[in-house]
């Protein structure tokens, strides 16, 4: 079931809000937590049934471990346990890749058949890793069956993100002075859901039927022109864009209605003005769970063992290269490329990891250049700004080719295309060129939903920084006024339009 499609939004959500309403605002928060979650196994199950009893039993035998750890910590049973969680994702999700790459290579014959992968596998497999391994580690204080099915379940959060905390959800579900029915909530949430709802079928659906053809003729092994190549690339990086944070806000906007806040998963990451910045606004709780899960324990491993060693350690910021190397080089490109395979099953994934490893590397170390000589590690210049934000949205357009592309072989004729490789002409409507420079001013230029409205809390910890237009105009600020009111309905009724009159689009990351 999609947040877009007419079955979601005038059957299956009025009846969900409508029962949550009637139980939570007659203060059994109990019974409603029950209702959620069972509406969140029908949201699955509307997909495919038969996947249904595998997230129930991922819950059940997560939760059953998690209980054990908590009361008796054990390293073993922490590894078998995160071990059997990858090794379920690793099965679907990676299975046909991995025979198929050993098939081409050493021509064994081996083939399997298809394996489906089930929607929201590598969303709830780290969710539950998170998990078992704070339980382990004595971080986990609430152990209830029904709020822990119902924090991996929730179907705002379920399919797309946002990778979700036990530590900031499972404590929502026990505030009787919020997860109830309000006023002030869902009228929030509808309006965060229809800005969602808004990017996804105006801007994103048609962006993403102007991007597929130029990709399809580089995956038939044709470069595109020059202009062809850029247009695909930038269209396909616009429409990934407003399609993961109009899910994005969706999601928020679902969380606000039944009284949840989730936390920011998308902050405008292509204002930007380094790919280390870019990472901490872009997919925001996955950057989160690899720094805290992945990237951490690696250096903390590798910092006592040099300690151990009597190895120099980087003092006030400033380090060797070999020290550099080891301690900051190594764990960003391995977590990287451990970002890029949970993406997808496909070697043009591994380069999309290995390119954003390297691209941090680089912004790493020109800021352990600068801290060694003393200089400010960000200028305060408008055009050095300005130059380093174009800079990084260059990188990400580049990254962004191996993300859509079918292969490697594919992005690599694309990328051909963008530096003027190709004896190809334009086949395409130069005349779209104005939409995409249009857009860019927008992207760059205005403020997001969560400074829009900053004058109440729609996330969880949100901190948006003031919009330069807010500063200067702060009238145009969402307040809840008529004029606002016409203004969202008008949007509201034009996305509407549109999404009950065309068949849905799967949102871009339900892939993942």
């Amino acid at each position: 079931m999609l947040f877009n499609s007419v079955i979601f939004i005038a059957g299956f959500l009025p009846v969900v809000l409508l029962g949550f309403i009637i139980l939570a605002g007659t203060g059994r928060q109990r019974y409603a937590a029950i209702w959620l979650t069972l509406a969140s196994l029908v949201f699955y199950g509307w997909w495919n049934p038969a996947y249904v009893p595998l997230l129930v039993g991922s819950m059940v035998a997560n939760y059953l471990i998690g209980g054990y750890l908590m009361r008796r910590p054990s390293r073993l049973l922490l590894i078998l346990g995160v071990a059997a969680n990858v090794a379920l994702l690793g099965y679907y999700k990676y299975t046909g890749f991995l025979f198929g790459s050993l098939d081409s290579v050493l021509g064994l014959g081996w083939s399997v058949g298809d394996i489906i992968l089930p929607l929201a596998i590598s969303f709830f497999t780290f969710q539950q890793v998170a998990y078992l391994v704070d339980a382990h580690d004595g971080e986990v204080s609430e152990h209830d069956f029904v709020n822990y099915c119902l924090f991996i379940s929730f179907f705002p959060q379920l399919i797309a993100g946002p990778i979700t905390h036990h530590g900031e959800m499972l404590k929502q579900f026990k505030d009787g002075s919020t997860f109830r029915p309000r006023i002030d909530s869902i009228s929030l949430g509808i309006t965060v859901f229809v800005l969602g709802l808004f990017k996804k079928v105006i801007i994103a659906d048609p962006l993403g039927a102007n991007a597929s053809p130029i990709f399809a003729v580089a995956a038939d092994g044709t470069v595109p022109a020059l202009y062809d190549a850029w247009f695909g690339a930038l269209t396909y990086t616009l429409q990934i864009y407003f399609d993961f944070s109009g899910y994005s806000d969706m999601a928020i906007g679902l969380g606000l209605m039944f009284g949840l806040r989730l936390p920011v998963n998308f902050n405008s990451p292509f204002k930007a003005h380094n790919v280390i910045d870019y990472w901490s606004r872009w997919h925001m709780t996955l950057t989160r769970f690899l720094t805290a899960y992945i990237y951490n324990p690696i250096v903390m491993r590798i910092t006592r063992s040099r300690m151990a060693a009597g190895k120099p350690m980087p003092r006030r910021g400033k380090m060797s290269l070999g020290t550099f190397a080891v301690l900051v080089a190594y764990p960003t490109v391995l977590t990287m490329f451990i970002s890029g395979v949970w993406h997808g099953a496909g070697w043009q994934f591994v380069v999309f990891g290995l390119l954003h490893g390297f691209y941090l590397v680089v912004a790493h170390g020109f800021r352990a250049y600068k801290a060694r000589r003393g200089l400010p590690l960000d200028s305060n210049k408008l055009v050095h700004h300005c130059g380093a934000v174009l800079l990084t949205f260059l990188c990400v357009v580049v990254a962004m080719v191996f993300f859509r592309a079918e292969s490697v072989t594919a992005a690599m004729a694309m990328l051909s295309g963008m530096v003027g490789l190709s004896e190809q002409t334009t086949k395409f409507d130069k005349s779209d060129f104005l939409t995409i420079a249009l857009l860019l001013a927008f992207v760059w230029l205005m403020p997001n939903v969560q400074q829009w409205i900053t004058r109440f809390q729609t996330a969880l910890d949100a901190r948006p920084e003031q919009s330069w237009l807010l500063r200067w105009f702060p009238v145009f600020s969402w307040s809840p006024t008529p004029v606002i009111g016409v203004a969202i309905g008008v949007l509201g009724f034009f996305a509407l339009a549109v999404a009950f009159s065309v068949a849905p689009t799967e949102f871009l990351y339900f892939q993942f």
